[in-house]
This record gives structure tokens, sequence and C-alpha cells, in this order.
């Protein structure tokens, strides 16, 4: 179904205002040239609800609308464990990593790892880092979101690979980090109501076509039609307990895929890093994981909506596209604007981390004596590099995915084990060394490699989450006893833990304990 005039007046009303605010918020001051620290963290003056705003904008993107409604098409309600989870990991995060991190002085992640172990280890995770924002992040959003303006527009899905990603990188290619994170208040408002619409239309229709009216019977309908949808903690009969293993989605491998995601992720701490201060941080952190709280409203309802509006899709993904096909002229332009606007926020989030990493931890190595004004010029030349590889290879990396929400977690989850290894050992064990923190990162990729390779020929049957877990402890037992045969260095350790306070004020306490009730409570009504 094709936009009407209305809608396609939204939309431009929507590009135009959102590329001029991120160009007025970050213009440079009278007679100022920017800096790398302007460029790449927004002048490190990010209030609190930038920071939080701009958590979840670079966070949820095609990957998460696209691909998690088409997950809760097919798995149910228990992929939402993946966003409610998070919520609770973005409070450990804002209380024990941002102390160290911002005591410290951190920019990148891969510049911590030198300071904590040696330049080699740095060398290897930014390069990693690289090929998997570029590879995996940037080619999934590209791919999905050119799935969404496909399926409501018509249009040719290569044409809207290169529009999404033209109008990403001219978004942010002057201003920065501040010209993402100063505008994703409104990107994320425009993403909450387009989601609330979504569902409130569905749920209506559900209703209307049952005998039924208002959301409340439509949702009741729902659970009583599909009652196998609403587990969160799936047994292992359920077809789907691969993807979600039972209970390991509250104590085993998704811990070490969300601490990896929120804690040592560039492109999500990077907004963190920028605070004005600690305080300021945690109270952003605290602000993003209530809008975590809400997001399976916004992104996993419409896909189980479509078990009973649109059944017998061709793909999952599709489920999310359909369901905007529910709304009414205007309405439709709103809320593909909000979906354009979370495209385009975390893509935009996405290459200016690329480049942020790129520049400061690669380039600014080896040509160590650059002006500030050369350093932002080559961000921008590597983001540029970036967004055309991007789109020269989403299609042959995606294009025959499935569900490609899931094919994205079995892939990092390669990775993740080894990174989440390395740095909990370099924040909080001194004894860890960088042979350490390789054998790690080694270790992960290989273990890892191994139990794929056993799964893919039918010898060993392990859901991947599983993998993720016992990949963790593996790689921790060999981190740890490598560090004890090969200690560090004795000035290895640039790391100062000194004067780092954990406590927290009584709001971020607060509302951790908000956060701690509601998942007690979802998980008991939804076992």
């Amino acid at each position: 179904m094709k936009l009407a005039v209305i809608d396609l007046v939204i939309l431009a009303i929507y590009a135009v205002a959102i590329f001029g605010l991120a160009q007025w918020v970050s213009r440079d001051k009278s007679g100022a040239k920017k800096t790398s620290t302007d460029y790449f963290l927004a002048s490190k003056n990010l209030p609190w609800w930038a920071i939080g705003a701009s958590l979840i904008a670079a966070n949820i993107s095609a990957e998460q609308i696209i691909g998690m409604s088409g997950s809760g098409y097919v798995i149910g309600l228990g992929i939402a464990s993946y966003e409610w989870m998070a919520a609770l990991t973005l409070l450990i995060v804002g209380k024990f990593f941002l102390p160290i991190f911002l005591r410290n002085e951190i920019v990148t992640m891969p510049q911590f790892l030198q300071q904590r172990y040696g330049p080699t280890i740095r060398n290897v995770m930014a390069v990693f880092w690289l090929l998997l924002y570029v590879f995996v992040n940037v080619t999934s959003i590209l791919w999905l979101g050119s799935i969404a303006v496909t399926t409501v527009t018509g249009i040719d899905q290569n044409l809207a690979i290169v529009c999404i990603a033209v109008f990403a990188l001219a978004y942010q290619l002057w201003g920065g980090l501040k010209a993402v994170a100063l505008t994703d208040i409104v990107q994320v408002a425009l993403l909450v109501a387009g989601g609330l619409i979504i569902g409130f239309i569905a749920l209506n229709h559900i209703a209307d076509s049952t005998g039924g009216s208002g959301v409340v019977d439509g949702f009741a309908t729902l659970v009583h039609r599909f009652p196998e949808k609403f587990d969160m903690i799936l047994s292992k009969d359920n077809p789907h307990y691969q993807q979600l293993p039972g209970i390991a989605v509250l104590l085993g491998g998704l811990w070490v895929m969300n601490i990896s995601y929120w804690g040592f992720n560039q492109y999500i701490i990077q907004r963190a890093l920028a605070a004005k201060s600690l305080p300021e941080a945690q109270k952003g952190i605290a602000f993003a994981a209530y809008l975590k709280l809400l997001m399976p409203v916004i992104i996993v309802l419409p896909g189980l909506a479509a078990l009973i509006i649109a059944p017998g899709l061709a793909k999952p993904d599709e489920a999310y596209p359909t369901m905007m096909n529910l709304l009414p002229t205007g309405l439709k332009g709103l809320v593909f604007a909000a979906l354009i606007a979370a495209i385009v926020a975390s893509l935009a989030s996405k290459v200016n981390s690329i480049s942020t990493i790129f520049t400061l931890d690669l380039y600014a190595k080896v040509r160590k004596d650059v002006s500030e004004q050369n350093l932002v010029l080559v961000g921008r030349v590597a983001a540029v590099v970036a967004m055309i590889i991007g789109v020269l290879t989403a299609r042959p990396l995606l294009g025959s995915a499935d569900q490609a929400f899931q094919f994205i977690q079995e892939f990092t989850g390669f990775f993740t084990p080894g990174i989440v290894v390395i740095f909990m050992l370099g924040l909080f064990w001194k004894r860890a060394s960088e042979a350490g923190a390789l054998t790690a990162a080694v270790g992960s990729v290989v273990l890892s490699a191994v139990f794929w390779w056993l799964q893919d020929t039918g010898q060993f049957i392990f859901p991947f989450m599983n993998r993720v877990g016992v990949v963790f402890v593996a790689s921790l037992i060999a981190a740890v006893v490598v560090s004890l045969l090969v200690p560090a260095k004795p000035d290895a350790m640039k790391i100062k833990l000194d004067n780092i306070t954990y406590k927290t004020t009584l709001g971020f306490n607060l509302a951790a304990v908000g956060v701690i009730a509601f998942l007690i409570a979802v998980y008991t009504i939804w076992w």
C-alpha cells in the first residue's frame, strides 16, 4: 500500500526538520572550529535526557523493530527478555562500570584496553569492532530498514538502502555525536508514539474482528488464541527452545550478551562517556532503563498481533511493516517517520562510533602529531567509507536470512564471552594480564566456532545462549590461569582505581527498585 500525499508531506517535514535541528544543535561557536572532543564526544557536555534518549535511539533500530517483531511473530513474548533484562543490565553498568570509565577519562573502549593491558589487545579489538560494526551492525540496519521502506512505499529495495544510507550520513556527518545525541529525544519520542499507535490500532482491530471492544479485549483475545506465545521461560519441548533456552534467559548466557552490549560497546557507552558528570550519566542510564521496559509494547506486540491479523506471512520480518498498513492516511506517515527516525538515529550512531574508533584508536596512534581539524576530517572520511561498504554488502550478507535478529545474536555470540571476560577482569582484578586477555579473546572465538560446527553438522545440539554461557566460563578460567602464569609487566596497569565510589543517588536507587519490581511481576505472571 503506497503512502498518500499527506503521508509523504509528513515524512518530508520530519526529514527536513530533523536534518535542520541536527545541524543547528551541533553548530560551531562564532570563530571556533570543531575539535575531536567536540566531534566524537559532544564536547563532554551531554545532559541526562540526551544520554538516555540517545542510548535507546542507538539501540532500537531496524534490527530491533523489524527483527524482534518478526521474532515475536515466531517465538512470542519470550523474545522481550532481551529488552526487559537489558533494563537491569543498564543499571549495573551505571553503578559499577561508569565510575571507573569516567574517573579515567575514557573516550573509546580500545583506549581502556590499552591503558589497562597494553597496545596489542587494543589494536586487535579495535580492528574487531570496526569489522563487527560495519559488516554486522551497519548492514543489518540498512537491510532491515530497506525491508520496511519497500513494504510500505513499494520502491525498489536497493534504492531504499541507498536513500537510508545517504540521509543517515548527511544527518550526522558535519556535527558528529552532538548532532546525533541532542536530536535523539525527538527520534525516541517519535519511536514511542509510533509504536503505541500501531499497538493500539492492531489490538482494536483484533477486538472488532472477534466481537469485542477496545485494546483490553484485543489483548485478551490474543492471549486466549495463542497462550503458548506468552511463555517468558520456554520449556525444552518448545520448538523455539534453541533460541531462548529456558532459565538461561535469567541466569545464563543472556547476561553475558547484555553486559557486553550495554557495558563495553562503543556506540552505546559513548553516550555516557560524553556526560558532563557521573551523576548526570547515571541519571541518563536510569532514564534509558525505563524506556527499555516500554520497548516490548512498541516492537514485540505488533508481531504478536500479526498472528491474528496477518497469519501465514512469507517471512516473519514482514510482520511490523504489514501492521503499518493498518494505519489510516496521515497516521501512516507519522508512524513511518517514526520508523525512519529509529533507523536513521541508530545508523548514524554506529557510523559515528566507527569513525571514532578508526580515528582515535588507529589513525591517531600512527600519526601522532596531527591537528584536531585533521582528526575531525579523517573521522568524516571514515564514516563515508563505512557507509559505502555497508551499502555494497547488505544484500549479500543478509539477503537470505529468515530471522535477522536471531542471525545477529548468533554471530555476535562468538565474540561476546571473550569481550566480557577481558573487561570484567580489567575492571575488577588487578592481576589480569594482556596475555590472559588475548587468550580470552582468541579462545572465545575458537571454542564458539567448535560448538557451532558440531551443531551445524548435527553432532551436538546446544542452544546458542547456553553456548555463550559455557564459553564465557571457559574463557574466564583460561584468562585467569594464563594471567597467573604470564603476569603483567609492572608498568602495564595505567587505569586509576583510587577515589572511585560506587555510591549512587537516592533517585538512582529508587529507579533500580522500580525496575526490579517490574521484572519480578512480569516473569511471575508469564512464567
